[in-house]
């Protein structure tokens, strides 16, 4: 359908559409920057979703059921921030889009959760906003089926490009929401056959109908410039029973120079050709001025969604008062209260019994005693459970059969597994874990770094930490993989080295609300080191002095999880050659940087030599080993400078020099 039969048809539709293809001229126009065509192609469908369909209300954007709306195209950003100010958002204001782009604005180049409201989850890295949107779907439906309808009863709609379907991750994605029959999930794929490098046909043939309809999907299509038929295609799609993907064909930079061009992608600038195309749209108004009458044509969709909230809230208010406080209480992210008792007895448990145990076994001892009193952990792994030991049996499983189950198997989906858990978190209500091997936090590591960039609690249960793992061998032996969760920004690294301690570690991960955690446990039994017991969270200091020295301080140990044994070890072989030394745990460097200097001074005082013992590389370490005013101490390192290899591990230990009887001859060359 061409411009002029669409005006013709459609003439309020169509001022109201163009006034976001407008907005994004100006803006980027502004800016000098960004990306045109997607929001002038998409503009038909995001207005017909707003309108007709999407339950909202900018007046109270953190409604707990309202409609998610997630761009997951995300370099299309004036989409949603047009969406944002058209409909009434107090934070998104036209001076903010005038300043798109720029230093101090909330209106960043890809959407940021967290910067603005309205704005579910970060996108911008094509693919992740799908994938969150699977978490997004799993935790609605999870807290439908535990709250009842009338509490949880919302639709996650997606707009994505034809780049987040060429992702992997859309497929380990789509494939886990079909399995699931996620019906309240509804993606939109902007089907305008364009990529930055050209036509998308030269660099894929897939079939998306038929990809999605293989894995277990509704498959409709629309014009996605003609409104009634985008309403009669989201109609269908919310009465189907399974997750639905509308295939919109669109043009991109609907009315430009650039329509249907790879050029349409980018940042279209030249005043001539944006001229041109306003007068095509028939649009009068100056730069950035939307008319009134169509502004309130937009408040009005905005408004519409204030007698549904305040029914709603109505029907949250006529629950028990218990009901409402734990309502409020999972949605704002506080643990409950029973939390810290129940990690005390796993601990005071643990110093009667003094067990060896894997940290991966005593994470499972954590999660036993920790998931009956905080009812909104949601569990999962990829396809490891019974090596993760993330699945406990008061869970029950989460199927289409039984929404109330608590234990995801996200399949041989790392990535996807990730990115769901994002959603859940960005969702709200529900506390999400997940477990894989630490080697494969490589397969993860896009989503991880946005759970860090958006300040979200997600859990990422990491075990197989070293080549402790033996047999199998470099392939899945990480060694980079503590210094690079490390170096994340906003990200906290546990290594617990036992029970008391991995108790601990759980304590803090799951009372963080704006940092995601990895804990890197092992597969290998460890002794019990921490056998007095204490109400207070030595792993919340970071590092902490395990074991003091004897003799006069010459040498401080510090090691961290598996190889805390082997600092017990070796201080005791150097103490019986009159050598004191003082044993650290520091189970996580981010927390010890925390504490203030006069503490990390007390735990590691400048003089003693230090030795480090870490089955991993060394990055990360120099701040504790030379002190952080450099060269405090002489140094070294006992751990890893190569991959590994396959082997039973007390010979890979042995071989890689990760023994006491090392960490003693390191230490005496250094004093």
């Amino acid at each position: 359908m061409d411009i002029e039969t669409l005006r013709a048809r459609h003439p309020d539709h169509w001022m109201r559409a163009c006034a976001i293809r407008t907005l994004t001229l100006d803006a980027v126009a502004a800016a000098n920057s960004g990306h045109s065509g997607m929001p002038m192609g998409m503009a038909d469908v995001a207005t017909v979703l707003f309108e007709k369909h999407l339950n909202f209300d900018p007046t109270a954007p953190r409604w707990a059921n309202r409609d998610r709306f997630i761009l997951s195209a995300g370099h299309g950003s004036m989409l949603i921030y047009s969406l944002l100010y058209l409909t009434g958002y107090a934070d998104v204001t036209l001076e903010q889009i005038k300043n798109f782009r720029q230093w101090g604005a909330i209106t960043a180049g890809h959407p940021e959760y967290g910067h603005v409201a309205g704005v579910e989850t970060t996108t911008g890295p094509l693919g992740q906003g799908i994938a969150n949107s699977v978490g997004f779907a799993i935790a609605e439906e999870n807290l439908r089926a535990r709250w009842g309808s009338k509490i949880m009863d919302h639709y996650t709609y997606v707009i994505a490009g034809d780049g987040c379907l060429m992702e992997g991750v859309s497929q380990e994605a789509i494939g886990l929401a079909g399995k699931q029959k996620l019906s309240r999930l509804i993606v939109l794929w902007d089907d305008n056959g364009i990529t930055i490098d050209g036509k998308v046909s030269i660099a894929d043939v897939t079939d998306q109908k038929a990809r999605f309809a293989a894995s277990g999907w509704n498959v409709l299509s629309c014009d996605g410039h003609d409104p009634e038929d985008i309403d009669r295609a989201l109609t269908a799609a919310k009465a189907s029973d399974r997750p639905t993907m509308i295939a919109c064909k669109t043009h991109i930079a609907l009315g430009h120079a650039a329509q249907d061009t790879s050029k349409g992608h980018g940042a279209l600038t030249d005043a001539a050709q944006m001229a041109a195309a306003k007068a095509g749209y028939g649009w009068t108004a100056a730069p950035f001025e939307i008319p009134a009458d169509i502004k309130a044509q937009w408040e009005a969709m905005g408004a519409r969604g204030a007698a549904a909230r305040a029914a709603w809230e109505g029907r949250l208010a006529a629950l028990s008062p218990a009901k409402q406080a734990e309502f409020a209480r999972i949605f704002a992210g506080d643990a409950p209260a029973k939390l810290a008792s129940v990690i005390r007895g796993v601990k005071k448990a643990a110093v009667e019994a003094l067990p060896k145990l894997a940290t991966r076994s005593s994470s499972e001892k954590v999660l036993a005693a920790v998931n009956p009193v905080m009812g909104e952990t949601l569990g999962g792994s990829a396809d490891l459970t019974g090596s993760n030991n993330t699945k406990t049996a008061d869970l029950g499983v989460f199927t289409p059969e039984d929404r109330k189950g608590r234990y995801v198997y996200f399949g041989i989906r790392e990535h996807g597994m990730a990115a769901a858990m994002n959603g859940m978190a960005l969702h709200g209500g529900v506390r999400p874990y997940g477990g894989t091997f630490m080697c494969f936090t490589d397969y993860a590591r896009p989503s991880m770094r946005l759970s860090a960039l958006m300040g979200i609690p997600v859990v990422y249960v990491m075990t197989h930490d070293s080549i402790g793992l033996g047999e199998d061998g470099p392939t899945h032996q990480p060694v980079e993989h503590l210094a690079i969760s490390r170096s994340t920004p906003n990200t906290l690294v546990i290594r617990p080295a036992d029970l008391v301690e991995t108790a601990e570690a759980w304590e803090i991960a799951l009372t963080q609300k704006t940092t995601p955690t990895v804990l890197a446990l092992s597969r290998q039994n460890l002794p019990a080191v921490r056998k007095t017991h204490t109400n207070t969270n030595m792993v919340a200091k970071g590092a902490y002095v395990l074991a003091e020295s004897v003799a006069k301080r010459q040498v401080i140990l510090i090691a961290t999880g598996s190889e805390v044994e082997i600092a017990l070890k070796a201080k005791d072989a150097l103490e019986a050659e009159g050598i004191g030394t003082r044993v650290v745990s520091m189970p996580s460097m981010e927390l010890f940087a925390q504490q203030d200097e006069a503490y990390r001074r007390k735990v590691l005082p400048p003089g003693p030599a230090r030795v480090a013992i870490e089955a991993g590389v060394r990055q990360g370490w120099d701040r504790w080993l030379l002190g952080e005013r450099g060269r405090e101490a002489k140094a070294g390192f006992v751990g890893m400078s190569s991959f590994g290899a396959s082997a039973p591990i007390d010979r890979l230990y042995k071989e890689f020099g990760i023994t006491a009887e090392n960490t003693v001859a390191v230490a005496k060359s250094l004093i």
